[in-house]
């Protein structure tokens, strides 16, 4: 939103300066992201006539002109193409100070002689003002400027332009009225709004209005004004303000909607009532019809576009712009201005559709005010009476259901406690009424009746940030909280994540972070979950699902250095996987890591190697302060050869394998690729450290070698003998496997090194002897196990 410094002030005039009336607007919510004079500095520039304009006796193009700058009468050699006598210009006297043009220096204005001829001054064009880009020639002015006064002041040059940068909630301060009513708020200065009184009804002639569609448009008021002088010229005042908010005078029909629409907030629209057929239609579109609008563009219309229509078709898109058929023309006699109010929800991205943008479709998407639709009609038409002339006729006036505003209640100890300082009663009731809020208050609660035009008043929070934004953001203090603090003692049984992560790094893995938002197909091909959590407004189509595991990120980042001549790699992912639960979603932090090419980086002093099975399974077991147990199951991304879970007790903490071939295919992977996968919690957690007695004794070692079948596992015939809980028992861990020749088919040979030793004695052959006995006969009930 921009506008003209003056124009605010016409209406409210803080004692503040220009640079603080912008920073309270900042401060109060209505960011000022520019500020900018409407012209440079420069001064010693009048207005001035000129009384004869001769031709330079040695140059074709200077002319020599006798100009009147007030009580006197200058000589100044002009050589601009249209200096003629009667003129009325600006004109630098000697010792002027003209401003920067162009990145050049400004010129200073001295008494000097040109091809002979003296000269006091220098005729200027709006380019060397400083107030345009270009010029042909010397600024023309019209003919009743007053000759010596300002130019400044004849063109009110010492104006600023603000840009605000607002929020989507403040669509009431898209107009010069409502950015009023808040400094008036801010600062308790009086306001002097325009004046609005309904118009003399003059004319005879109307318009019937029908209203179809009455959920789009609530509200909508039609007047026929007839005998306009569309050729009226803009007032300079009106074009001033109009080109200081950024935007471009037309025709003084044109511009008074315009003008209404930065003054009010409403936009308007004026038909050519010549060109309209019949009665006006307010109603949706039929699919496929089109429209050429006033920008020359044709669109097609959906079903759900909201149209303004004659008995011939369309003659508007509603709210957005207007069609050429029925535009205003110079040749206009009679008009038919409207003035309605159209719903944010229905006109939420309709222009973005079509690809236009305009001030009316900005407004309206974010909401108008609904209570002014018709003095806004009113105010225009006492504009359109004054510049063009005309008679108007009574207004037609259809209104469906308005929106009702409910009472807002707000608690003061909830509004102390929420901004942490000490404000009165008397305080805030004061501020809701600079706000224009009407309430009651009983035993501490304000019960708020906002206004229509601000229509973002919905709840108790945002009367809360209405007092703060009043009171002042500034005056809030950044208090630093008082309470006592101390070290929050470590749980000896729990690990950080950093840990984690050197752990990691020091076994040669290099940590990656990737999106918890991944490609379906991943989750499908990886993990097989045929329905993960869908997102409901994704980034990316490739980016539509949480995550049920991290194998999919680390394999993309595996991919990706590859494809950089990355020959080996070890990558690690710390992060969160996602599930659905019972009663809500899961999320889970997960370690992830994988390997893949040879184990060292190229070199001569070792023979290279490609990482295996057992690697991985190594650096799993590393990050563990309990034995881990690895069962063979199998998992739709790993190879069903060289696929297990991973238990820690009884419990499944995660998997490790290789990956499945199909998948390594599928990535262009030359060498095997390993990975795994664990819950986060089950490594960081470690069993309290509790003193056992050392034996003073020597251990007893026994080597057993048993034979079993092929498909029992070692696993499990050592948790069966712990399970016994010898109490002389120390190490029981298979240090052989052993199949061929010697070994019968479909059997195997497995060798256990079994370490014994007691606390309180040297153990004797007899005692040794009876716990091999035992672990021997639970192997052979068990598992069907004969001592090699």
């Amino acid at each position: 939103m921009q506008f003209s410094e003056q124009w605010l002030r016409s209406m409210v005039n803080p004692a503040m300066d220009t640079e603080q009336l912008g920073h309270a607007l900042t401060m109060a919510g209505l960011e000022v992201e520019a500020l900018t004079p409407v012209a440079p500095a420069f001064s010693r520039v009048v207005v001035a006539e000129i009384l004869e304009a001769a031709k330079h006796p040695d140059a074709d193009r200077l002319q020599v002109c006798k100009v009147k700058v007030g009580e006197e009468t200058l000589q100044i050699v002009c050589g601009a193409p249209n200096a003629r006598a009667g003129l009325k210009a600006p004109c630098a006297l000697v010792g002027a100070q003209l401003p920067e043009n162009n990145g050049q220096p400004g010129i200073q204005i001295k008494q000097a002689k040109v091809r002979g001829v003296e000269s006091f001054g220098m005729m200027c064009s709006a380019k060397e003002l400083g107030i345009a880009t270009e010029a042909n020639g010397i600024l023309e002015l019209p003919a009743d400027a007053p000759v010596g006064q300002d130019i400044r002041e004849y063109l009110d040059l010492n104006d600023h332009t603000y840009t605000l940068k607002l929020t989507p909630n403040r669509a009431d301060c898209l107009s010069i009225v409502g950015i009023a009513r808040d400094v008036v708020a801010m600062t308790g200065a009086p306001m002097t709004a325009p004046a609005v009184a309904p118009a003399a009804v003059t004319g005879s002639l109307t318009k019937n209005v029908t209203l179809q569609a009455s959920t789009a448009c609530l509200a909508y008021y039609g007047r026929v004004i007839e005998g306009v002088n569309a050729q009226a010229k803009t007032p300079d005042w009106m074009v001033r303000r109009l080109e200081r908010s950024g935007i471009r005078s037309i025709s003084a029909l044109v511009d008074i909607t315009n003008y209404i629409l930065l003054e009010q907030g409403q936009p308007l629209h004026a038909f050519d009532l010549n060109l309209l057929q019949g009665d006006i239609q307010v109603r949706f579109a039929q699919a496929g019809e089109k429209l050429v609008l006033l920008n020359d563009t044709e669109v097609t219309l959906k079903g759900d576009d909201l149209v303004i229509a004659d008995s011939n078709g369309p003659v508007a898109l509603a709210g957005i712009m207007g069609a050429n058929p029925s535009a205003v023309s110079d040749t206009t006699q009679a008009i038919f201005l409207e003035s309605a109010f159209f719903t944010p929800d229905v006109m939420a991205g309709k222009a973005r559709r079509l690809g236009l943008s305009t001030d009316s479709s900005y407004r309206f998407e974010r909401g108008v005010d609904f209570g002014n639709t018709l003095n806004a009609l009113e105010r225009a038409t006492a504009l359109v009476l004054e510049i063009c002339g005309g008679q108007a006729a009574a207004v037609t006036a259809v209104t469906a259901d308005l929106p009702v505003r409910k009472q807002v209640s707000l608690r003061y100890a909830y509004l102390l406690s929420v901004l942490g300082i000490e404000i009165s009663l008397a305080r805030v009731g004061q501020l809701l009424t600079q706000l224009g809020f009407s309430y009651t208050e009983s035993n501490g609660v304000f019960q708020v009746n906002a206004p229509s035009f601000r229509f973002d008043i919905a709840r108790e929070e945002d009367l809360i940030e209405e007092v703060a934004r009043l009171h002042g953001y500034e005056h809030i203090p950044a208090l630093t909280p008082v309470a006592p603090q101390g070290m929050l003692a470590s749980p000896e049984a729990q690990r950080s994540k950093h840990w984690l992560r050197d752990v990691m790094v020091n076994q040669g893995y290099q940590e990656v972070v990737t999106y918890s938002f991944v490609d379906a197909s991943w989750e499908r091909d990886l993990y097989g979950n045929e329905a993960p959590i869908a997102l409901k407004n994704p980034i990316a189509s490739n980016l539509s699902v949480m995550r049920s595991g991290l194998w999919g990120g680390l394999l993309d980042a595996l991919d990706y250095n590859l494809k950089r001549q990355q020959t080996r790699a070890m990558l690690f992912e710390l992060g969160a996987r996602y599930e659905q639960g019972n009663q809500g979603f899961i999320e889970t932090l997960t370690l992830s890591g994988l390997i893949y090419g040879s184990v060292q980086p190229e070199q001569w002093a070792t023979e290279a190697r490609a990482f295996d099975f057992y690697d991985a399974k190594a650096h799993v077991e590393s990050l563990f302060a309990q034995t881990v147990r690895f069962v063979v199951e199998q998992h739709p991304a790993l190879h069903p050869g060289q696929s297990a879970r991973i238990y820690l007790g009884d419990q499944a903490v995660g998997w490790l394998g290789k990956l499945h071939p199909q998948w390594q295919q599928q990535y262009g992977l030359t060498s095997a690729c390993y990975l795994f996968e664990l819950d986060a919690a089950a490594a960081l957690a470690t069993q309290v450290p509790a003193y056992s007695e050392v034996s003073k004794f020597l251990p007893v070692r026994r080597d057993l070698a048993v034979i079993v079948d092929q498909n029992v596992s070692a696993q499990t015939m050592i948790d069966a003998i712990i399970a016994e809980q010898i109490p002389q028992l120390q190490t029981l861990k298979l240090f052989d496997v052993y199949q061929g020749k010697g070994v019968p088919e479909n059997k195997k040979s497995l060798a256990f090194l079994v370490l014994m030793q007691d606390t309180c004695k040297t153990m004797v052959d007899e005692e040794v002897d009876t716990i091999v006995a035992r672990i021997l006969n639970n192997w052979s009930s068990n598992f069907a196990a004969s001592l090699r």
